[in-house]
């Protein structure tokens, strides 16, 4: 997940819509039909009563990890969104010219793990505080972001990252930097290439930054 693997420069300002790349109109390669850890639908129908979230954390192999751990997740699967370009590669997504973000989808039974539950983990498993970055990995396709699909869960996400912050501030971090707005704000959910979904099951010593701040959001 390191932008210097492209020969790409480091990307910290948003590229406008106008200069962001074309992309195309189709995706260029079929994905699995399976999660290869939870054997459920990688694209889950959202009409049966799950609930999904759409949440970007840093570099998404080590934080799809995270979510396909929890009780009552059914599937995750990881992606771009937030941005401009139409079905973007990874190599164009981490040259900050297509304006996404990395994104893991997470699909899960409100009846086994609620909204709240969810974004807890959310805000638990990285520093939200760093714009556009996680750690070591720097530029826009790293920033933080909540995209919602309901107005309950717009609302846990405000009321628990007001809830966060104050945990952060008491223990000395700055302001959170999380886009949170409407998944159809942020525009369409671009899976991403087959060897992204579910990278560190297949890859277990694979790059796994998850950059939690050991704070708690209570």
């Amino acid at each position: 997940m390191f932008d210097g693997l492209f020969g790409s420069s480091l990307k910290t300002t948003m590229v406008t819509p106008e200069r962001a790349l074309p992309g195309r109109s189709e995706r260029e390669y079929a994905l699995p039909e399976r999660h290869a850890v939870l054997d459920a639908p990688l694209q889950w129908d959202e009409s049966d009563g799950m609930h999904t979230l759409y949440l970007g954390l840093g570099c998404f192999w080590g934080a799809e990890k995270e979510f396909w751990r929890m009780d009552g997740v059914v599937t995750t699967a990881v992606g771009y969104q937030g941005g401009y370009t139409q079905n973007p590669s990874y190599e164009e997504v981490c040259t900050g010219l297509t304006g996404h973000t990395e994104i893991v989808k997470v699909t899960y039974d409100p009846a086994q793990v609620s909204d709240t539950d969810v974004l807890r983990a959310f805000w638990e498993s990285h520093d939200p505080t760093q714009g556009f970055r996680q750690g070591n990995d720097v530029g826009t396709q790293y920033r933080s972001a909540v995209y919602f699909t309901s107005p309950e869960q717009e609302s846990a996400a405000k009321s628990t990252l007001e809830s966060f912050q104050s945990a952060l501030e008491a223990s000395g971090y700055g302001r959170i930097t999380t886009e949170i707005k409407s998944a159809s704000d942020a525009g369409e959910f671009y899976y991403a290439e087959p060897y992204h979904q579910q990278y560190l099951f297949k890859n277990p010593n694979g790059y796994c930054p998850v950059h939690s701040t050991g704070v708690a959001c209570n």
